[in-house]
C-alpha cells in the first residue's frame, strides 16, 4: 500500500523562511571564521539585511570587537580594516560582503587605523547628513560597528 501525503503550500508575505533557508545555503559556500553580510532587495525599491557567520566565525567575531573596542577604534577603522579584506559578490537581487575574520583580527592587533583623510571624509558625511535633517552631529564619529553578534544583534543602538 502506497499513503502519499499532500502538503499545501500557502502564499506569506513574509520573506523570513526563505531568506533564511539562502543565508543558510550561501553561508555553506564560505570558509570558517567569515561574517558574512546580506543585503535582500527588494522590487519596491526597500532592503532586508541579515548577518550570518560561518563555523567559527561568531565568537571569533566578538574577540575582534572587544579587541577594537578596548585599543579605541572607531567607525572610520571599520571601513578602512573591513575595506582592505572584504569580499562582494551578488547573487541576484541579493548582495553579499564577505569577511575573513582571522586577517581583520591581525589588522585590529596591528594597530592598523583608517587614513585621516577617509576619517575627515566621514565626518563631512555626517555632518551634511545632519544638516540635512536638521540635527547636530555627534562630537568625533560613532564607534567600531563590529563583526560579532555581540555588537551586531544588539538592541540598543548608542555609541
Amino acid at each position: 500500500m502506497i499513503v502519499t501525503t499532500t502538503v499545501r503550500l500557502q502564499p506569506t508575505a513574509d520573506p523570513t523562511p526563505v531568506e533564511q533557508a539562502v543565508v543558510d545555503s550561501i553561508a555553506g559556500d564560505y570558509p570558517p571564521e567569515t561574517y558574512l553580510g546580506f543585503a535582500f532587495y527588494r522590487p519596491d525599491g526597500g532592503c532586508r539585511l541579515w548577518h550570518g557567520w560561518t563555523d567559527g566565525g561568531l565568537a571569533l567575531g566578538d574577540q575582534v570587537d572587544r579587541l577594537a573596542l578596548a585599543a579605541g577604534l572607531d567607525a572610520c577603522d571599520w571601513l578602512h580594516i573591513g575595506d582592505r579584506h572584504s569580499q562582494v559578490s551578488s547573487r541576484g537581487r541579493i548582495r553579499i560582503e564577505a569577511y575573513p575574520l582571522r586577517p581583520i583580527l591581525a589588522d585590529v592587533q596591528g594597530g592598523e587605523r583608517g587614513p585621516d583623510d577617509r576619517r575627515r571624509g566621514l565626518l563631512d558625511v555626517i555632518a551634511a547628513a545632519a544638516a540635512r535633517t536638521g540635527q547636530t552631529p555627534r562630537p568625533g564619529l560613532p564607534a567600531w560597528p563590529g563583526f560579532g553578534p555581540a555588537r551586531l544583534l544588539r538592541k540598543e543602538t548608542s555609541r
